[in-house]
């Protein structure tokens, strides 16, 4: 019995509904009041690079946008800030996605890392080009927490996923 949940399991298909489930939790997770705390993840563009890494046909760019977009509405900040950094975050997560998925679950999250501190980066890029002041290093501990919790949301998400244990002699699958 194999219990890792490595990219070397064999999984189900994913169900494309549960990928909209999963991504409209995650933007009503981002619109709780304390979303606003600093070290709290962003966890729609956390879910966004998932799924384009693990079904980069099903979530890419245009996705990212819209998402990106509903978050500016909501944050009612600077229209594009948000889908601009969710779309490179979600190119960099499709076009690393073969090389993310041959690492165990701790190596994946220090790859996803960047990604994430891209998508703060380019947020704190744009507020300070149009003229807000820097909210500090705290701004930062966001994408640290969100690459701690990397592992559970993976195990969390393919879930639905895995494969009954039990084995039957008859199917060699």
């Amino acid at each position: 019995m194999q219990t890792s949940y490595s990219s070397s399991r064999i999984l189900l298909p994913v169900w494309p509904p549960f990928i909209g489930l999963t991504l409209l939790v995650a933007l009503l997770l981002n619109l709780l009041p304390t979303a606003a705390w600093p070290a709290m993840p962003d966890w729609l563009v956390l879910t966004l690079v998932f799924w384009s890494v693990r079904e980069p046909r099903r979530v890419g760019m245009g996705l990212a946008f819209l998402s990106g977009l509903a978050m500016d509405v909501a944050d009612a900040s600077l229209l594009g800030q948000h889908a601009l950094a969710y779309v490179l975050a979600v190119y960099g997560g499709s076009a690393l996605s073969r090389r993310i998925l041959w690492f165990p679950l701790g190596q994946q999250a220090l790859h996803v890392f960047p990604l994430l501190l891209l998508v703060q980066l380019v947020q704190l890029a744009v507020r300070t080009l149009a003229g807000a002041d820097s909210p500090g290093i705290a701004y930062l501990v966001g994408p640290s927490l969100a690459t701690l919790l990397w592992p559970f949301l993976t195990y969390l998400l393919l879930l639905p996923q895995h494969q009954p244990v039990d084995h039957d002699a008859n199917r060699p699958l």
